[in-house]
């Protein structure tokens, strides 16, 4: 409320004390409900990283369109808090006059004008006039009520319209960054072409990890289901999820010689063929390498992941993806290796 309002509004309150016999009590504003959004998720199947960053997008431009449409209707409700406030400025003589003559001769009632009434006559004009008086005073006072409430209901609806759609486009916009955030951590849209699912299924903690989210070192005691050698129990338990998350296609564990993690028990390699190694040549073998890599990402932690190589491109936990260049470019196979 502005300060000129709140300077002569203040012999209103005093009028409308006065004049209570004579008016009545006046109604209570009722204060506008703030809407508030809803909504749900539709259960299926996990849509591509780049459909939730599109329908992010989308709902940014849209929330984006909505706070410019509240911004104009802000504008029509400050014309319409300035007219209310106008009409008060116009009410404010007539308040005025009312406010001094109260103060002048005191509270206005029934009693107090039909008493002085020396002859039947004069008790009937006097009785008109006091209808009278109360019909004015009632108007104008009713006039004033409204007027203000006007003022005051138009702010409070600016401010809560533009709250709610302020706090929508800050959600759209936090949706967007972590979506991209999102397709970051699983190389990006030129290394995977979009074509890779939003979310993978969590692996369940693989065995060995410390309360301060370290690894015990472990030996090659299980057999390896791939082949006739043998893995660690974190391999072990590694291989299972990924199976347990449905990547179903061929893989090789144990490998002998070299001075890696094959002949540990440490390391998987997950084809993207039912059977053998052959590059990937079209969507789906693409996909399939690049949803297998997403989910031993995204499960690294759980599943005491060392680093995940896959289409010329080398994953640590510490630094991301990095070109990879070695004996095999890793285009026929996503390569894992534990801790």
């Amino acid at each position: 409320m502005t300060a000129p309002l709140r300077r002569w509004l203040t012999p209103v309150v005093a009028v409308l004390a006065a004049l209570a016999i004579v008016t009545g009590p006046t109604p209570a504003a009722a204060a506008p409900s703030t809407p508030t959004p809803s909504g749900h998720e539709e259960d299926g199947d996990s849509p591509l990283i780049t459909d939730v960053i599109e329908a992010a997008n989308r709902g940014y431009l849209q929330a984006k369109a909505k706070l410019e449409k509240s911004k104009k209707r802000q504008l029509q409700l400050a014309m319409e808090v300035r007219r209310a406030e106008g009409d008060l400025a116009a009410l404010q003589p007539q308040v005025a006059q009312i406010a001094t003559q109260s103060y002048r001769t005191g509270r206005v009632g029934p009693a107090t004008m039909l008493l002085g009434s020396a002859t039947p006559d004069s008790f009937v004009r006097r009785a008109f006039a006091l209808d009278e008086l109360n019909m004015v005073n009632a108007q104008k006072l009713a006039e004033v009520h409204q007027a203000k409430t006007r003022a005051e209901q138009a702010k409070l609806a600016v401010e809560a319209e533009l709250r709610e759609q302020q706090k929508l486009t800050n959600e759209m916009a936090r949706k967007k960054r972590d979506a991209e955030k999102d397709l970051a951590l699983v190389g990006g849209l030129g290394f995977t072409a979009g074509l890779v699912s939003a979310t993978s299924p969590v692996a369940r903690i693989g065995p060995g990890r410390t309360a301060d989210g370290d690894w015990k070192p472990e030996s090659c005691s299980e057999n390896d289901p791939t082949t006739s050698g043998c893995i660690t129990p974190r391999t072990l338990h590694a291989y299972k999820e990924v199976r347990r998350a449905g990547f179903n296609r061929f893989a090789g564990c144990y490998r002998p010689g070299g001075p890696w993690e094959h002949p540990k028990g440490r390391a998987c390699d997950w084809s993207l063929q039912k059977s053998g190694f052959a590059p990937w040549h079209n969507n789906d073998t693409r996909m399939y390498g690049n949803n297998v890599a997403a989910f031993l990402i995204r499960n690294a932690d759980r599943l005491g992941i060392y680093y995940v190589i896959w289409n010329r491109q080398i994953w640590f936990p510490a630094t991301g993806w990095k070109s990879y260049s070695g004996p095999s470019n890793h285009t026929d196979h996503v390569h894992m290796s534990l801790l």
